[in-house]
């Protein structure tokens, strides 16, 4: 049972016009519907990619609410800043924090959150 109809189509993937033999006919040859397939997977697995790096991140941040005591690196994520900044906070006595050796500073979170208090 062959069809006879013929149907003026834009290609999905090129954008070139196309005599279709289906009404349903989304693409000008098997060329374009392999690389339009092709995009979809990458793009799918772009997708998902950013999800797990965004998941990653949240959950990184969950993990330092439940913490009592942060290092300074934390602190610094925690309050979106950068090292050095939050440095500058303890530094000029904003957050209060003690060093317990040279390379060893930690920070109390009750301390973080009477920031926003």
């Amino acid at each position: 049972m062959s069809s006879k109809i013929e149907v003026q189509r834009i290609c999905q993937h090129c954008g070139n016009e196309f005599t279709a033999k289906t009404t349903v006919t989304q693409y000008c040859g098997d060329t374009c519907a392999k690389r339009a397939y092709k995009a979809r997977i990458r793009a799918g697995k772009i997708e998902r990619s950013k999800k797990e790096t965004q998941k990653i991140k949240n959950q990184t941040i969950e993990e330092l609410k439940a913490k009592e005591f942060l290092t300074v690196r934390e602190v610094a994520r925690l309050l979106n800043c950068s090292v050095r900044s939050a440095y500058h906070y303890i530094e000029s006595g904003t957050i209060k924090a003690v060093n317990l050796k040279q390379r060893i500073t930690r920070v109390k979170r009750s301390e973080i959150d009477k920031l926003f208090q």
